[in-house]
């Protein structure tokens, strides 16, 4: 009996150190696969980690309130484009390729300073810890919420690419005059639903579009599908058909003339009164595989919030990387040197 007693106190204890040994290693290294995406990944690494992130982008919004809305469209351009990496951040190189930045897809893509600023900081608390993927992610997060927009728990734990995936940026990142098929299509890759590709394109309830994008619905007349009000004053915002692709000084539209800088549901409001911006948004209302979520989410703040919620955490959490396919870069615009 004696012997039976010792041999299980041994087990346990063998048990419980094991245990205490694999939380640790969890806890303190990045995931080695990809699904180590978790809340609070950084509690033990670095315990500020979030804090730091929240605190620079509170102040980053409180001086240029556009930095949100950038937040969120770089979060959707990184994790469409293959993987939630940020490779979206790399600048041009002989190691990491052609950036994606240069591409055609990413005309209007701004404020990448700041995403340097935050990275900055979390640099001096912790080097070497936070991975720029998920600063992206953690500034989309807290962007959101500065917009009027849900809190969304976003897990962290991923890993930095070591390449750009220029190549992909034309065939992942969804056109403006897009079909509804190709669109969802493109958001199904991603895990995410047709609801929740409705409720992410409310993003488009933010920020603006360059009349780049627009002119095609305008000249040589206005799209018969948009309400003649609306395309009156679209013309008096984008006044030629010659709309250069030209971000130092270019004309624009908001997409939303009501709440401009507001992340709620009059996006989903517009479309059902013809007054989408772009091509793609108002085909959303058309469709039947769409049009309910689109007067549904219009009907109901809260559950077109819920909505958004939800799917911007599956996007954010596409094919992260395994341990030996990235790193933790010092410097998003630049790999690690070897």
């Amino acid at each position: 009996m004696r012997r039976l007693r010792s041999s299980s106190s041994s087990l346990v204890a063998a048990a419980a150190a094991l245990l205490l040994f694999c939380c640790f290693t969890f806890t303190t290294g990045h995931a080695s696969n990809g699904g180590g995406l978790r809340l609070g990944y950084y509690s033990v690494s670095c315990p500020r980690a979030e804090d730091i992130v929240r605190e620079q982008v509170a102040q980053l919004y409180a001086k240029h309130g556009n930095t949100a809305v950038s937040w969120l469209r770089a979060l959707f351009h990184d994790c469409m484009v293959g993987s939630c990496d940020a490779s979206l951040l790399l600048d041009t190189s002989a190691a990491a390729g052609v950036s994606e930045k240069s591409a055609p897809r990413s005309f209007g893509m701004r404020n990448f300073k700041y995403v340097d600023a935050i990275k900055a900081a979390l640099e001096r608390e912790c080097p070497g810890t936070v991975s720029c993927a998920d600063v992206l992610a953690l500034a989309a997060r807290d962007g959101a919420a500065a917009l009027g927009g849900p809190r969304v728990a976003v897990r962290t734990g991923r890993l930095d690419s070591r390449a750009s995936r220029y190549a992909e940026v034309g065939r992942d990142i969804p056109n403006h005059n897009d079909s509804v098929s190709a669109v969802l299509a493109r958001f199904a890759a991603v895990g995410v639903d047709p609801e929740g590709a409705v409720a992410l394109l409310g993003a488009h309830s933010v920020g603006r579009v360059h009349c780049f994008n627009l002119v095609g619905r305008l000249y040589p007349s206005v799209d018969a599908g948009m309400d003649p009000a609306y395309g009156a004053y679209l013309r008096g915002r984008c006044p030629t058909a010659d709309a250069r692709e030209d971000t130092r000084d270019v004309a624009y539209a908001r997409n939303d003339r009501a709440t401009p800088m507001v992340l709620d549901n009059m996006y989903h409001k517009n479309l059902l009164a013809r007054r989408g911006l772009l091509l793609v948004d108002q085909r959303l209302a058309d469709d039947p595989r769409t049009a309910p979520f689109v007067a549904r989410m219009a009907a109901d703040n809260a559950y077109f919030h819920d909505r958004f919620a939800a799917a911007l955490l599956t996007m954010s959490e596409n094919n992260p990387l395994a341990a030996d396919e990235g790193e933790v870069r010092r410097d998003c615009r630049v790999v690690n040197s070897v």
